[in-house]
């Protein structure tokens, strides 16, 4: 009876690993989305203006919105997810979040398998002040990003586990 147990579980994260390699690859490379994106930004900036005109509309106002994705884009994962616990987040969810240092893997996300860590100042592992907290930060985290199959991990200071929770 064993035998066939771990047959059938291996069977089931080979078909997970095969629908997420797949899931990855899409129909085509990575750069499609960018160049999707930048012709998107080019198209927005011919209706705009011209290049050289700074963003100005023909009737001189300025357009401020490529210049906010772009900031957007190259702060980090972390200063993203407080920006938008700071903008949605309960009084106790930003209070939580103000001690998160670093978050990975919340931009590569498939629906599959999607795991997502988030590292804080805490101390103390499981049994120190940070696990209420990572509850807390966890929730808030599902209300950033959205998965069909998301686990977010919440670690302390020292790399130790505070706590999960499905995003």
């Amino acid at each position: 009876m064993g035998m066939k147990t771990k047959i059938a579980l291996g069977a089931v994260v080979g078909i997970a690993v095969i629908g997420a390699l797949s899931a990855n690859s899409g129909d085509g490379d990575g750069d499609t989305k960018s160049d999707s994106r930048t012709s998107a930004s080019a198209g927005e900036n011919a209706a705009g203006g011209t290049k050289g005109d700074g963003g100005a509309k023909a009737d001189g106002a300025a357009d401020a919105k490529p210049a906010e994705d772009k900031a957007a884009e190259k702060a980090s994962q972390a200063d993203r997810f407080k920006a938008f616990v700071q903008k949605n987040g309960t009084p106790n969810e930003k209070d939580a979040v103000a001690h998160v240092t670093k978050v990975q893997g919340a931009d590569e996300q498939n629906d599959i398998l999607d795991a997502a860590d988030v590292y804080t100042d805490f101390t103390g592992g499981i049994m120190g002040e940070g696990t209420g907290p990572a509850k807390l930060i966890a929730s808030a985290f599902a209300d950033w990003k959205d998965s069909d199959n998301g686990l977010v991990t919440i670690y302390d200071a020292d790399g130790e586990i505070l706590g999960n929770g499905q995003f």
